[in-house]
């Protein structure tokens, strides 16, 4: 891999008396998919609240393009766990929010967004509000409010994780479609380990906090992915480093 686009080194964090992160250091490269894997409470949305100024480290760098991260400069754009629609709001002015949160106009912002309504399947369904849309449509609008801010980089922080079994699938599918086409560099924080398999060029898996990176697994199989013999494999190879008796807790 190339020089990182995002370079964590040796994050700590504690709140009060309960550490949370310790030493964790990883790395996402240009057009990388990249999962931080972990049980329940391991830290992992921790480590995204670092990287959007809501929390700062007290141990260790961030970088990003080999420079450490000003404050002032947020190159991420994130996608929180719900979709975080405003029910008020129709989808067009959903999709445009974060353009308007960064000064652009309602009207050039409804511009840029509405030539992408139909590659994210939502063409039609501009004027709706996010009551009249699937959970599978509203995650689609969340994403495309997301990468319409046209950020360095992705995080996505357990999109899929209020979805129902089927529809979750039908979105990770469609998701690494869209990340084939467009050449995005993500990072997602996922406690589901398939998703992360079939999802990810790379993934940190995460102990039980406080965090520290247990291993890093490289997947290096073909797309798109399906559930399948070697799909399984790389799953239960995780699954043992998480299940393991000395970092063992329920994900």
């Amino acid at each position: 891999m190339s020089a990182p686009r995002l370079a964590l080194n040796g994050i700590a964090k504690a709140f009060g008396d309960l550490p949370v992160l310790d030493n964790v250091s990883l790395c996402v490269g240009n057009g990388e998919f990249v999962s931080i894997l972990g049980p329940s409470g391991s830290g992992k949305s921790t480590l995204f609240k670092l990287l959007t100024g809501a929390l700062r480290p007290d141990a260790g760098a961030v970088l990003f393009d080999g420079a450490p991260l000003h404050p002032d400069r947020r190159p991420f754009a994130f996608m929180p766990q719900r979709d975080a629609l405003m029910d008020w709001r129709r989808i067009i002015d959903n999709t445009t929010l974060g353009l308007e949160v960064q000064g652009v106009g309602r009207a050039a912002a409804r511009r840029r967004v509405a030539p992408l309504f139909a590659e994210f399947g939502l063409a039609g369904f501009e004027h709706h509000y996010p009551a009249q849309l699937s959970g599978g449509m509203r995650q689609r609008a969340a994403l495309l409010r997301t990468v319409v801010q046209d950020k360095d980089m992705l995080l996505l922080d357990e999109p899929f994780g209020a979805l129902d079994a089927l529809t979750r699938a039908e979105m990770q599918l469609w998701l690494e479609t869209m990340w084939a086409r467009h050449d995005w560099t993500t990072l997602l924080v996922t406690h589901d380990v398939r998703e992360a398999v079939l999802l990810s060029d790379r993934i940190y898996v995460l102990s039980a906090r406080p965090a520290r990176v247990i291993t890093e697994v490289a997947v290096p199989l073909p797309r798109p992915r399906r559930t399948g013999a070697a799909v399984a494999a790389v799953e239960a190879g995780i699954l043992d480093l998480l299940l393991s008796p000395s970092d063992s807790q329920r994900i």
